[in-house]
C-alpha cells in the first residue's frame, strides 16, 4: 500500500522524529520554568519559558512540513471529491478536511469521501482520525456515512 509506504518514509518519519523531540524539549522548559516560578527565580523562569516557546514553534513548523509532505504524496492520485488523510495527527486531518469540503463545495459537488483508514496501524489499532471527523460533520450538520465497501472511508453528503 502506497499510503503505507509514504509513512514509512525517511523524509516523513525524520520530520516527525524531530518534531517529537522539539516536543519533549518544550516541555521540559515549561516544567523547568514552573519550578524556577514556583521557587520564585522569575527571570530564569521567563528565559525558560521564551525557550520553551522557541522549541514549541519549531515541533509545529516540522509537523507542518511532515503533515503537508505526506498529505501531497497521498493525494497526488487521488480523484476529485476524493482526500487521503493516511499519516496525519487528528487536528490535521481535521484542518485538510474543513478545507477541501469548502473547495467541493465552491465546486458543486455532492458528497466527498474522506479516506481515514480503520486505524490498523494506530496505537491499540484504535481509530482517530475516523471519530474525531464523525464529530466534526456532526458539528457541521453534515449527513455522513462509512462507505459500505470500505470500512476506512467517510462519505460526507455535501448537498
Amino acid at each position: 500500500d502506497q499510503d503505507q509506504a509514504n509513512q514509512q518514509n525517511e523524509h516523513y518519519t525524520s520530520l516527525r522524529a524531530k518534531a517529537n523531540q522539539e516536543g519533549d524539549a518544550m516541555a521540559k522548559c515549561f516544567q523547568q520554568s514552573h519550578e524556577a516560578y514556583s521557587r520564585r527565580e522569575g527571570a530564569l523562569a521567563k528565559e525558560l519559558s521564551e525557550k520553551g516557546k522557541k522549541h514549541e514553534r519549531t515541533m509545529e513548523a516540522l509537523n507542518a512540513e511532515a503533515s503537508a509532505w505526506i498529505f501531497r504524496e497521498n493525494n497526488s492520485d487521488c480523484k476529485p471529491g476524493e482526500l487521503d488523510l493516511h499519516g496525519l495527527y487528528v487536528k490535521e486531518a481535521i484542518l485538510y478536511s474543513d478545507k477541501a469540503i469548502k473547495e467541493a463545495r465552491q465546486r458543486g459537488d455532492s458528497q466527498i469521501r474522506l479516506i481515514v483508514g480503520k486505524g490498523l496501524h494506530s496505537d491499540g489499532h484504535v481509530a482517530k482520525i475516523k471519530p474525531a471527523l464523525e464529530d466534526l460533520m456532526k458539528q457541521h450538520n453534515l449527513p455522513v456515512e462509512v462507505d459500505p465497501q470500505n470500512a476506512g472511508v467517510l462519505i460526507v453528503q455535501l448537498a
